[in-house]
């Protein structure tokens, strides 16, 4: 498949790690017993949670936007998400004194509107069942001259999200663990090219595995069939953060020559999920930050004898998706 984006190389996603480095944290990778007891062997997680705005996709959007000219800067940026990236660029545009308008579901998580309005950016809300969201924001932006900093489909974007995967793969060499398997949370697919683009030059031997919510595997269904597939429409998770239509098609031009197969995961083994991050590690995972942590506990995957590196993406959940996790699991 054809696309008129490169992808970003590692010296790119090098470049990315050195230009965010004074804004985002380096987060920690765990070591848990208990992590090791349900798969058989170790496991590395990545606790991204930990980031600031609470997710990954700060390392993305500062790396756009630290590369935008002063005159760019000056005319702001529009973006659309359901949330994560909504709260990373609106927090980085507010860091580089820049104005942010930013395009989002009406049912997103509250929580997440609130927070994407704290940081400072204007929000628009939309009914992500009958409206396009990349037409609301297309139209604003061209209206006002900003720049579209869309949530996957860009380089820098990918590179900026390629950074976790290079750090935690640093990270685990700094430890003298080589992992097996990589486990990414998977929407669009932006974050899981930048893991695959580090992991293919870094560490070669280790496979990539996108996780999906079970009704939303279009990445999945897509690497099966080998070109991009849809889910059909109205369906629903709990993971808001990585329910999307159809691959990328610039991240699924990255992804289907370096991935292994795509890992499914249903509500309620994500909720499961959820109630293991808090009472094992101590960390509050949200819905699609815990796809990859699921599809571990649930065995989606050979994990015996093997080492695992899984990423835990996100922490931005909803109080009472909280709550229902708990409760769930006793």
């Amino acid at each position: 498949m054809s696309s008129p984006l490169l992808a970003p190389s590692i010296a790119d996603i090098r470049a990315a790690q050195a230009r965010i480095a004074p804004h985002a944290a380096v987060t920690p990778l765990l070591r848990s017993p208990a992590l090791d007891a349900v798969a058989g062997g170790p496991v590395l997680l990545k606790a991204e949670v930990l980031q600031h705005t609470g997710s990954f996709k700060l390392r993305g959007a500062l790396n756009r936007l630290l590369q935008l000219s002063p005159g760019e800067r000056d005319r702001g940026v529009v973006a659309y998400s359901s949330g994560n990236h909504a709260q990373a660029v609106a927090y980085s545009a507010t860091l580089l004194g820049m104005r942010a308008v930013i395009v989002m579901p009406k049912d997103a998580p509250a929580l997440k509107i609130e927070r994407t309005r704290a940081f400072g950016a204007d929000v628009v809300l939309y009914d992500r069942y009958t409206e396009d969201r990349v037409a609301i924001g297309g139209a604003i932006a061209a209206e006002r001259g900003s720049t579209v900093v869309p949530p996957f489909e860009d380089p820098h974007i990918v590179a900026g999200q390629g950074t976790l995967g290079l750090e935690a793969l640093e990270q685990a060499q700094a430890l003298g663990m080589a992992p097996d398997t990589l486990l990414v949370c998977c929407g669009g697919g932006g974050l899981t090219a930048g893991c695959a683009l580090a992991t293919e030059a870094v560490s070669p031997a280790t496979t990539v595995h996108p996780c999906e919510p079970a009704e939303f595997d279009d990445t999945a269904r897509s690497l099966e069939l080998g070109h991009r597939v849809a889910n059909e429409p109205g369906r629903r998770s709990i993971c808001d953060a990585i329910v999307t239509e159809i691959p990328g098609e610039f991240t699924f031009s990255i992804n289907q020559p370096r991935v292994g197969r795509g890992l499914r995961v249903t509500d309620e083994e994500v909720l499961a999920a959820i109630a293991f991050a808090v009472r094992e590690l101590k960390l509050v995972v949200e819905p699609g930050g815990a796809a990859a942590l699921a599809a571990l506990l649930s065995g989606k995957l050979e994990t015996q004898g093997r080492t695992t590196l899984v990423v835990t993406t996100g922490g931005n959940i909803d109080p009472a998706i909280l709550a229902r996790a708990i409760g769930a699991a006793g």
